[in-house]
């Protein structure tokens, strides 16, 4: 059996457990990494925040089930990723380092690269900084927020202004592209991810667009226009029909594109009034999305239409969502965390009807989005600690964890291998069961 056919065999795998847990059925097409063992996006296999890992740790500390940590070159909010034996972290330093402000014509930024087994770092490599940049980031979320992405053979990693960069998987750079000069005072978050042959980018800070380059060349294959206020990463829903489409929100609407083409296929109205943070989840054809401070927050619309499919496709519509983090499906509930107010929902996904909403105590702000593993959500607050909910629809606290390190903590946890993988504005952990 080759190497490739083991991967394909390794990635039906998953998605044979992830559907059978009600999770999007779709991984990144041109991810070809092992999904049984890696976290090769943002938010996992099939870009949903879902794991089919088993025996992660429930409880951890400073003194307990802590396996390595290693301090990193720089801070930032960039989710690490896993392929193989290697684990990949974009930083930045040199300005702007919560507690360091710096000038900035010493930014830089890291892409680095660590062994799996014992976290020592293999190699970092300085990423040019085109200045100038904003002067200040909201809320300190900093100049290297986008998770990278692997196909197994490269690394893709997104810098806002300063462009996407390809490197191998040994720290060549390969190329470098550019999508668009345009700041903003939230900076810029969005995350790559990968479709057949392409690179795929939400540029709305940088140029209103959504930009697909060819991942061996980083050349421009399309663009699609119109793309404003947008920090979400697109996603791949599959439609009743069994095609492919890439969805994301932006401000007031919902949208779904020909990812092979760029050509947009449909939107729906949000009726939501705010800039658009979480990334949509989807499952069986039908794609939730959640957004905003006030007023209508959240609503499901069913994938495969075109045109305005508002009246057609919309499902329907509910006042309680997210600003920031992402949300969770999980056996026909959505399960999210309220980012500034602590407070834990879950919704009946047919209806949008709220099941419960329960306040998390000392929880603070959630920023980085939940993970889903083994029946349980792990959802990490920007004060470090981590709550562990049982992934029902009763309410069920299993357990609150802190690794005993103050910051902010805007990562989202990663699961890979039977291991926690936990990123702070310093350092990165691996959490699992230590003998």
């Amino acid at each position: 059996m080759t190497l490739m056919t083991r991967l394909c065999s390794a990635s039906a795998a998953i998605l044979i457990v992830l559907a059978a847990c009600g999770t999007a059925p779709l991984t990144s097409a041109g991810v070809a990494t092992d999904a049984a063992r890696d976290w090769p996006q943002f938010r996992g296999p099939t870009g949903m925040g879902a794991s089919p890992q088993i025996g992660l740790p429930v409880t951890w500390s400073a003194s307990q089930n802590i396996i390595w940590k290693t301090e990193l070159p720089g801070a930032g909010a960039s989710t690490p990723i896993i392929v193989g034996d290697r684990i990949f972290v974009a930083c930045y330093s040199g300005f702007g380092v919560p507690g360091r402000r710096g000038s900035m014509e010493d930014l830089k930024r890291h892409v680095v690269c660590l062994n799996r087994e014992d976290g020592e770092i293999r190699w970092t490599k300085e990423v040019e900084t085109k200045l100038p940049e904003q002067e200040r980031i909201r809320e300190e979320h900093g100049y290297a927020s986008s998770t990278p992405v692997s196909d197994g053979e490269r690394v893709y990693v997104f810098f806002g202004k300063s462009g996407v960069v390809a490197f191998d998987l040994d720290g060549k750079q390969l190329w470098h592209a550019d999508v668009g000069d345009n700041l903003h005072g939230w900076g810029s978050a969005a995350s790559p991810v990968l479709y057949e042959n392409l690179v795929i980018v939400n540029a709305s800070v940088e140029s209103e667009s959504l930009v697909a380059l060819d991942k061996k060349s980083g050349r421009e294959v399309w663009r699609a226009p119109g793309i404003r206020e947008s920090w979400n990463t697109p996603v791949f829903v599959q439609t009743p029909e069994g095609k492919t489409e890439l969805v994301l929100a932006i401000q007031g609407k919902v949208l779904g594109f020909d990812p092979t083409s760029g050509k947009q296929l449909w939107s729906c109205a949000t009726d939501i009034a705010w800039y658009m943070v979480p990334s949509v989840v989807a499952a069986d054809g039908v794609a939730y999305c959640i957004g905003g401070r006030s007023g209508v927050a959240a609503l499901a619309v069913r994938a495969g239409g075109r045109g305005d499919v508002t009246r057609t496709h919309r499902l329907w519509i509910g006042n309680k969502g997210s600003n920031v983090s992402s949300p969770i499906y999980h056996e026909g509930h959505l399960y999210w965390m309220h980012d500034g107010l602590g407070i834990a929902y879950c919704a009946d996904a047919k209806t949008g009807e709220i099941v419960y909403e329960e306040r998390l105590p000392r929880a603070g702000q959630f920023y980085a989005s939940p993970l889903l593993a083994e029946g349980k959500l792990y959802c990490l607050a920007r004060n470090g600690r981590t709550y562990v909910l049982a992934a029902k629809p009763k309410f069920e606290q299993l357990a609150v964890n802190e690794i005993g390190e103050r910051g902010t903590f805007d990562a989202g946890l990663v699961a890979a291998d039977g291991r926690l993988y936990l990123r702070t504005n310093q350092r990165l952990y691996c959490i699992g069961a230590t003998r």
